[in-house]
């Protein structure tokens, strides 16, 4: 055989893209935005939604909406809700987006508007819906035809008495666009391990993940440690699940627990509430599953965090932020696994990232080392893309030194793996993640808080495998083909 035509075949075989469908096959940085640009005071970059009606991605952010090409970036508009209170999320369904808006005293009910994306204008019909106090997040079902709205609820004053509004979902018929329930959790059934009700106030939703056949939602309570489950047949509560604790001595668990002093991780006589933020929700084996971004969370006033020190620790330990309300002289308990995990829908652990994720950061320089008495890393957003028949789970990264988002392949959920980790640089904190179609391509959308910029990534879609066996077979040199994992060098 001629030795370039054999230089090509095996180039072929050995590459990313001559591998299963579980590698892709490039990626490239197609644009990045910074939202001081657009000239509207107090504008952030923290929630993004694609409307795939207009090809447009909508950035939510305190101040507003900023509307941009998702083709190349270029701003198109911008929608100010500072006269109704602070905008904290965006959903788009069918041409329809919606605004989660807190009130101006955001221990008072909040609201959810409703834009023509087309117009980008206060649609018809009821557009305006009333909602529980500190709407923070809020999610269509897949078919549309209800939208959920976490309402946190956050305390304005703790103690006694206090004024802390009752955490609730609303349940929005979007048929009626009118709210048909608003389910709680303080009193529902509980099962699990490790459900904190001594934090000063009540159950606190922070994220929804909904079932792919929209059956039901799956609601993060994150001061508390718990999950909720919301039957949406019904739109009631089945039950909360206490999500236990990581337990930092065992090994594949190892942290970094020193703030400065060099990074250097080891396993440590400490344990962690998984306390998850971001969350999503997809099916493997028959079974639905949610991937919880383990993120840690303590009290806005801090009142129920202390250093270790001040319950006895000592050494490496003696810095580390611990829950003085969970925590004992030789039990120490901290916010946050500094993990991702994927759970089944009765909160059952299937996998944890265990320390890749800081781990990961510090190989590639961007650890931040004064981060490491508190919660690591801090995995904050979560996204979930099917890309070349794989499923892909991207997690936000909030505390590290340059924007981070890592990648892995969770396809089969108990041996999910470490793919890759994007850092761009200029962009830091990532929030929110949208993963999305455009043009025959996969996209991921990357609104990055901190740095308030919005980066967007092109992912190639993956070729068929059968279209290089046959070009090897081709060539006599099937046998030589090999299948490996990729890893993505995607630093910009």
């Amino acid at each position: 055989m001629n030795k370039n035509l054999l230089a090509v075949a095996l180039a072929l075989a050995l590459s990313p893209m001559a591998a299963s469908a579980q590698t892709f096959s490039g990626m490239s940085k197609a644009w990045t935005y910074n939202h001081t640009a657009s000239g509207f005071a107090g504008q952030t970059a923290e929630i993004v939604a694609f409307d795939n009606t207009t090809n447009a991605l909508w950035v939510a952010g305190v101040a507003g909406v900023d509307i941009l090409n998702a083709t190349n970036g270029s701003f198109i508009g911008h929608i100010d809700t500072r006269s109704y209170g602070s905008i904290n999320s965006v959903a788009i369904h069918n041409g329809v987006a919606a605004f989660a808006i807190e009130a101006p005293t955001r221990t008072n009910a909040g609201m959810v508007q409703f834009y023509d994306t087309a117009t980008r204008t206060l649609s018809a019909g009821n557009n305006n819906v009333a909602v529980g106090a500190l709407p923070d997040m809020l999610t269509f079902t897949p078919n549309g035809s209800k939208l959920l709205v976490a309402n946190e609820g956050t305390p304005s004053t703790y103690g006694t008495p206090a004024v802390d509004p009752v955490g609730s979902v609303s349940i929005i018929d979007m048929a009626s666009r009118t709210v048909v329930a608003s389910p709680t959790f303080q009193s529902a059934p509980q099962t699990g391990s490790a459900i904190r009700t001594n934090t000063g106030m009540d159950l606190e939703p922070e994220y929804i993940a909904v079932s792919k056949d929209g059956s039901k939602a799956f609601v993060s309570l994150q001061e508390a440690n718990a999950m909720g489950v919301v039957n949406l047949a019904t739109n009631t509560t089945e039950k909360v699940v206490g999500l236990g604790l990581k337990d930092f001595s065992v090994a594949g668990n190892e942290m970094d627990p020193k703030k400065g002093g060099g990074i250097s991780f080891s396993t440590y006589a400490a344990k962690g509430l998984y306390m998850p933020d971001g969350m999503a929700s997809y099916d493997a084996g028959g079974r639905t599953l949610v991937v919880m971004a383990n993120e840690g969370d303590f009290r806005e006033d801090d009142v129920d965090r202390s250093k270790a020190s001040d319950i006895g620790a000592s050494g490496d330990l003696a810095g580390l932020r611990v829950s003085n309300t969970d925590s004992s002289t030789g039990n120490l308990i901290t916010a946050g696994a500094r993990s991702f995990s994927i759970r089944d829908a009765d909160g059952n652990m299937v996998y944890d990232s265990g320390s890749i994720l800081d781990r990961e950061a510090a190989l590639r320089g961007i650890y931040d080392d004064g981060r490491s008495r508190d919660k690591g890393v801090e995995p904050e957003g979560v996204e979930l893309m099917v890309i070349g028949g794989n499923t892909y789970a991207f997690i936000g990264l909030e505390r590290t030194t340059k924007g981070a988002v890592a990648i892995f392949d969770i396809t089969t959920p108990e041996n999910a793996s470490f793919i890759d980790m994007i850092v761009t640089n200029g962009d830091l904190a990532p929030e929110g993640l949208k993963g999305y179609q455009m043009g025959g391509k996969h996209y991921l959308a990357i609104a990055n808080e901190t740095s308030n910029t919005t980066t967007v990534y092109a992912l190639a879609p993956v070729p068929e495998p059968e279209t290089y066996a046959m070009l090897l077979a081709g060539l006599g040199l099937l046998g030589v083909a090999t299948r490996r994992k990729s890893k993505f060098q995607s630093s910009f």
